[in-house]
């Protein structure tokens, strides 16, 4: 899909709306470091694209530079671009980032990223997300719902050096408004098809020069989109709300206190997922025995406490996020039962940093500091077999058609609860050097340590019968125990290189980069009901022993031995090579930042069907690939300044250098060895590309009207596999919208439409043999949609 970020022309009356929408100060050379310019003098030049990061000014506890002075590929959105283009989740951002992929899953129970090749559906997650500052750890809190903030910032490439573990993708940087900065009170109405309905309202005071508070609420619902046939619901209904807290604290002028929380709720149907004809491309509704679901609470709280000296910055961040959720899942996707899961969360993450930074504005740029988290992730996932498969399970036992029709199976379940904690240690430095009046040099290393566990209590249980008259009927209960554990522990040194030469005095400049990335290795839960059900399935030699009575199997030392390393996946590694600029051309009237990249994994982890049945994922390490890619990214205006406009594109070829595994041959006789070499990395779209232009027409200050802009956006995505294989994938496609704002001072209405043309596209799809035929089940973008927003401040 396209990507890219809406450009923001500064001139005269578009500062005088910026400031009425109580717009922050505009910031200087370094972000957050520097002395506010004027707004005044800002408006006096009509002659330049300004930096989207001086517009917005966030303290930057790890960082000196603005963002396009230093040396990685970055996209910037600030509040009003998101209002206009409808962003209130990661997936909606992703379409104007280049190489940056947030499929909407039909669900807000994950939040998978994929960036420059790297990405997975499970598992850990492949870029960190930072809240105010604050990591949010476990990515099941990454899909959220965004309302009144004041910046987002997407940064490409591992950000392993100052941010760590999962960054090997990059990070994104979420900022609420700081009340300090920002008074006065926001109320957002959206109204739209579907029955979708948002309401946010937000108020910032400051009462006096040291203390200032904000306090932000939210409620969005739907009624959706997709009918599920069998249940008469709608599969995508959903309502959520939630709450967010803040208190700035500064003593005196050295000293800072920010206390942020924030809760929110969700309660949706979910995973919407229909059968799919990959060869005429017809769509089949959602047909489950029983509507998916997921329903989750999450707490995220953070305490920021930073301390200047003349040349030092000292900050420290606490934090602490709280997860309890629930999720049910036809796994089948089936009108029959074959099987349902349900997954409990309870996750508690308690996170620490202190980092120590540079504040003046000498050649020498240095930032130290060292991190801890611990989560604590209790997991309660059952599975239940239903009367459709427990018939299959009674048909691959072997037995004869007699005994078989006289055989019943019932009560069949697999519960499973498992502790997995994880300690994360890290300790890290980078320094920026100015060799020469336009050469600088960034050198960085960070240490990190990571414990991963697993502590598992899980068995499989049913009744099986037989009742073949004139004989007595007996039933006897079966059950399968496993109670053990495992623990891994990985240490990781991740360097980074990296020249930028500035090309001008406008801030141009050109940059290399070498850096390497993580992500966190864990363990598949999942698992265990494969297992199991292979188990079963092996019972035929054992069934007179079990017809005889009650049957309890144990495992062996062996066996717990091959189950630990079957459940275990290992790091991903990669290694990031990158030459870039960010060119300032046409005297400031257009921005240009473009990336080439070449990047090599090891280990590479992928999501795949777990075991014989094809239900359930796993994570398996996939060996070797490699990625290579261009990123392009263009901002200006024109028309003496009423049209601003931006575009981006991303090329990504992202292959297998070494990956096979075993797969059930086409005559069922048994499994043959299959290569992928070659073969490209599924859920990774070779292009991506947006463009977007708004048109304002200014009309007299005195009157209703101010100002009408008129805007246009398309975005584009494809070509993405969803198979290791390469058989089944999506094409490319584009999704139109449109919007005309009007802006009446205080207020401003904003009519909208997205996917114009109701394209018809995949945003995940899936492929079944649960009830032994080869099936395909996508989860649908969402069609035509029309709307109006109404955005006030007093």
């Amino acid at each position: 899909m396209i990507r890219m970020a809406l450009c923001v022309v500064v001139t005269s009356a578009a500062t005088q709306m910026w400031a009425a929408g109580g717009a922050t100060d505009f910031s200087g050379e370094r972000g957050g470091a520097m002395a506010a310019v004027p707004v005044a003098s800002v408006a006096a030049d009509t002659s330049r694209v300004v930096d989207l990061d001086e517009v917005v000014v966030v303290a930057q506890p790890k960082e000196n530079l603005r963002l396009r002075r230093q040396p990685l590929s970055s996209t910037v959105f600030t509040d009003k671009e998101m209002q206009r283009l409808g962003v209130h989740s990661l997936s909606r951002l992703s379409y104007y980032v280049p190489s940056f992929v947030v499929p909407a899953y039909g669900s807000r129970f994950t939040s998978s990223i994929y960036v420059r090749g790297i990405g997975s559906r499970s598992g850990d997650p492949a870029m960190g997300v930072y809240f105010d500052n604050i990591p949010l750890v476990n990515k099941s809190t990454y899909n959220r719902h965004f309302y009144m903030l004041d910046r987002v910032d997407v940064l490409r490439g591992p950000q392993g050096t100052l941010y760590g573990m999962n960054t090997e993708g990059g990070i994104v940087r979420m900022y609420s408004k700081n009340p300090m900065k920002y008074q006065g009170t926001d109320v957002s109405v959206s109204i739209g098809t579907g029955m979708a309905a948002t309401t946010e309202v937000a108020h910032y005071h400051r009462p006096s020069k040291n203390f200032a508070f904000s306090a932000a609420a939210f409620y969005s619902g739907q009624r959706g989109f997709f009918d599920n046939t069998n249940l008469g619901e709608k599969a995508d209904l959903s309502n959520e709300a939630g709450g967010r807290m803040r208190f700035v604290f500064t003593p005196n002028s050295r000293l800072t206190f920010d206390l942020t929380s924030d809760y929110q709720y969700v309660n949706q149907n979910a995973f919407p997922y229909g059968e799919y004809n990959s060869e005429t491309g017809d769509f089949a509704d959602p047909s489950t025995t029983f509507m998916n679901g997921y329903r989750r609470q999450m707490v995220n709280a953070g305490l920021s406490i930073s301390y200047k000296w003349d040349a030092l910055l000292l900050s420290l961040a606490t934090g602490y996020q709280f997860l309890d959720d629930m999720m049910q899942m036809d796994q089948d996707y089936l009108p029959a039962d074959y099987m349902r899961l349900e997954q409990m969360q309870k996750l508690n993450v308690l996170t620490q940093e202190v980092t120590l930074r540079s504040a003046g504005n000498g050649r020498w740029q240095h930032t130290s500091g060292a991190f801890f988290s611990y989560q604590w992730l209790h997991t309660d996932g059952p599975v239940y077999f239903g009367e459709a498969m427990n018939k299959q399970i009674l048909s691959s036992m072997g037995m004869p058609p007699t005994v078989a029709s006289a055989m019943t199976l019932t009560d069949n379940y697999v519960p499973g609860e498992f502790k997995t904690p994880q300690l994360n240690v890290g300790v890290y430095h980078e320094s920026n050097f100015s060799i020469a009046d336009r050469l600088m040099l960034t050198l960085g290393l960070r240490y990190d340590h990571q414990r991963v566990e697993i502590n598992y209590d899980s068995y499989s249980h049913f009744l099986l019968g037989l009742n073949m008259p004139p004989r007595p009927a007996v039933s006897s209960h079966f059950r399968s125990v496993m109670q053990g554990g495992t623990a891994e522990s990985y240490d990781q040194l991740l360097p980074k290189f990296a020249l930028t030469y500035r090309i001008s005095d406008d801030g141009s400049n050109v940059y290399a980069t070498v850096s390497k990335g993580f992500r966190a290795g864990g363990y598949n839960l999942q698992m265990f009901s494969d297992i199991f059900k292979s188990e079963q399935s092996a019972l035929g030699m054992k069934l007179m022993q079990l017809m005889k009575g009650d049957m309890t199997l144990t495992h062996t030392d062996a066996e717990y031995d091959n189950i630990n390393r079957t459940i275990t996946y290992k790091p991903e590694v990669s290694w990031n090579y990158e030459l870039g600029a960010h060119l300032n051309l046409f005297g400031g009237k257009l921005h240009a930042d473009a990336s080439v990249y070449y990047t090599r994994i090891s280990n590479q982890q992928l999501s795949v069907m777990a075991g014989n049945y094809g239900y359930g994922r796993m994570m398996v390490n996939a060996g070797k690939s490699s990625s290579c890619g261009v990123e392009l990214a263009l901002r200006g205006k024109a028309a003496a300044d009423r049209l601003a406009w931006s575009a981006t594109y991303s090329y990504t070829r992202s292959t297998f250098s070494q990956y096979s595994d075993s797969v059930k041959a086409a005559d069922g006789s048994g499994n043959v060895l299959r290569n992928y070499e070659g073969n490209c990395v599924p859920f990774v779209p070779k292009h991506t590309f947006s463009v977007v232009a708004d048109y304002s027409f200014m009309l007299s200050r005195d009157g209703f009207v101010k100002a009408i802009t008129v805007g246009a956006d398309v975005a584009g995505n494809g070509e993405t596999y969803w198979d290791v294989a390469n058989e089944n994938s999506q094409k490319f496609y584009a999704l139109l919208g449109a919007h005309v704002q009007f802006d009446l001072g205080k207020a401003t209405v904003n009519i909208w439409g997205r996917n114009l043309t109701d394209t018809k596209y995949n945003t995940f799809l899936v492929n079944s043999s649960v009830d032994r035929v080869q099936r395909s089940f996508a989860q649908r973008g969402n069609p035509l949609q029309v709307g109006l927003d109404l955005s006030m401040h007093f």
